[in-house]
Parts: C-alpha cells; sequence; structure tokens
C-alpha cells in the first residue's frame, strides 16, 4: 500500500482491524436471548395445541365409533365393548391414551388422557353418550365444563 493510499484510508476511518467489537457482539447475543424468551413459550404452547388437536380429533372419532357400535348391537357394551373399539382411534395419537368405559348398555364415557412422556401430564378430554364435552388442564391451562379447551385461557374448539 502506497503512502498516499494510507493517508486516504485514515481519513475515511479505515482501520487495520476488522471484525465486531466486544460490545456489538453483546448486544447481538442480548437481542437473540431476548427474541428466545418470547419465541420458546409460545412455540412449546404452539405444539401443545397440536397434540390436543390430535386428541380432540381422536375423541371425536371414538364417539363415532362407539355410537356404530351401538347401532350395530343395540349396546355399548356387550358382546364388543365400546373400549374395544376406541382402540382403534387411540392409533392416531401417542400424546394421549383413550380409555372407554361403559358401565351399563345404555351409557359410556370415553376420556383422553395426557401421556407425561409427551408433555402432556395433567391433560384430560373427555366426551360421553350425550356429546358433552368436557376438559382440565395442568396449572398455567384453564379447563372447561362444557367444551375442549384448546388454548391456555379455556377457550373452546
Amino acid at each position: 500500500m502506497t503512502v498516499s493510499a494510507m493517508r486516504l484510508s485514515r481519513q475515511l476511518g479505515f482501520r487495520g482491524a476488522r471484525g465486531f467489537t466486544l460490545l456489538e457482539l453483546m448486544i447481538v447475543v442480548a437481542i437473540v436471548a431476548i427474541l428466545a424468551a418470547i419465541a420458546l413459550p409460545n412455540y412449546a404452547d404452539y405444539v401443545k395445541r397440536g397434540k390436543i388437536m390430535e386428541a380432540t380429533t381422536a375423541l371425536s372419532d371414538a364417539r363415532q365409533r362407539t355410537e356404530q357400535l351401538f347401532l350395530d348391537q343395540r349396546s355399548y357394551a356387550a358382546p364388543t365393548s365400546c373400549d374395544t373399539v376406541t382402540q382403534d382411534a387411540a392409533k392416531q395419537i401417542k400424546a394421549f391414551t383413550l380409555l372407554c368405559t361403559a358401565p351399563d348398555a345404555a351409557h359410556y364415557s370415553i376420556t383422553a388422557t395426557g401421556v407425561a412422556a409427551e408433555g402432556m401430564s395433567g391433560f384430560t378430554y373427555t366426551v360421553d353418550n350425550t356429546g358433552a364435552k368436557s376438559s382440565t388442564g395442568p396449572s398455567g391451562w384453564v379447563g372447561n365444563a362444557t367444551c375442549w379447551a384448546v388454548r391456555k385461557d379455556g377457550e373452546c374448539s
């Protein structure tokens, strides 16, 4: 580099060092940390809502299969129980387990219970032979006694 080029580079503010200063790097790290603190909990809730939708879809499917069972047998209990029929619907999901109980030939209740290993501990969704739906959620999630709550605030689907 010639002497005149060096003078020109000093006049324009160019220095020999290139890269970022520690302060600039710390500012970028702080901005990324703030964005991550906001985005990660929202993403976790989004994933949970997706799993909840799978469970409610499986419950609706199980209810339809159970009603078909009643049309075929005129009973929810015997010779094929509603629990046997709902096992097919349960194959669609892994974050919830489905259980159907039929205390007598005219009544049943299907419950989807969250699997703790899938991060769904504390979630329970229920439907019965009258079509009544209810839901409960873990701490921080509001359940609903009259519908399937799919959001933290208890909003229904």
